[in-house]
């Protein structure tokens, strides 16, 4: 005989879990959370692609923002402030599929927050230094212009609210029921912390490494809220 188990006679984290994806089966709640998959992956291949193919552009030296900057300046700018959108719509998804339990609002609140960092540092740039664009002053700019100070406020926002996301979402796994990917969630916030840390050797190496491993937590996390209900066969 086939039947199903209602598990929410089980555990409250169990039960938030089966509510959360059935919420997660709405078209529209699935279309923002799916904005979390595409978000990252899109914004580091532009990147990279720009990486290699830009003239001047010496990834062991000149931190990705300043892509931004120069003729083609604007791809960089578009690949920032689409990421951020597709961030903050990924955050509203998040809203609808959590529903109760821990999290509930700080998780997506912080999603939002990287978001509009993201769109602040694409639409305000990073002022040119360190050679690049080709003929910009060789070293670090004396003064910084208003663009360059609110660029380099969105950097922050954004790396702490994505890193303290990873913290709010643990917290909500562990309540589900998830410890190991709650565990992995701490250790990922962990990484991006200390190699988004703006100074230091290889401080734009790392910086890309820790925008790309918090791309993928959030992909990874995106995914999770997209999976249909969990039941049972006995």
């Amino acid at each position: 005989m086939d039947t199903r188990i209602d598990r929410s006679s089980a555990e409250p984290g169990e039960t938030a879990d089966r509510r959360r994806a059935a919420r997660a089966g709405d078209p529209a709640t699935r279309g923002l959370v799916a904005a979390g998959v595409v978000a990252g992956p899109l914004f580091v291949v532009v990147g990279v692609a720009q990486v290699l193919t830009r003239e001047g552009f010496d990834l062991a030296r000149h931190p990705l923002s300043l892509l931004s900057l120069g003729d083609l300046g604007w791809v960089q700018i578009a690949n920032f402030v689409i990421a951020g959108v597709l961030m903050l719509a990924f955050a509203a998804g998040a809203r609808r599929s959590l529903g109760d339990g821990p999290g509930r609002i700080a998780a997506p609140v912080l999603f939002a927050l990287y978001g509009v960092g993201l769109v602040l540092g694409g639409a305000f740039t990073a002022d040119p230094a360190l050679g690049f664009p080709v003929g910009a002053p060789a070293g670090m700019p004396t003064e910084l212009t208003l663009h360059g100070w609110l660029h380099a406020f969105a950097a922050p926002l954004a790396f702490l609210a994505l890193v303290a996301a990873t913290w709010v979402v643990a917290r909500r796994l562990a309540w589900e029921g998830h410890r190991a990917a709650a565990a992995w969630s701490r250790v990922i916030g962990v990484a991006c912390l200390v190699l988004c840390v703006p100074f230091g050797p290889g401080m734009s190496v790392r910086l890309l490494l820790g925008v790309a491993l918090g791309f993928a937590w959030i992909a990874a996390y995106a995914i999770s809220l997209l999976r249909p209900p969990m039941t049972e066969d006995v």
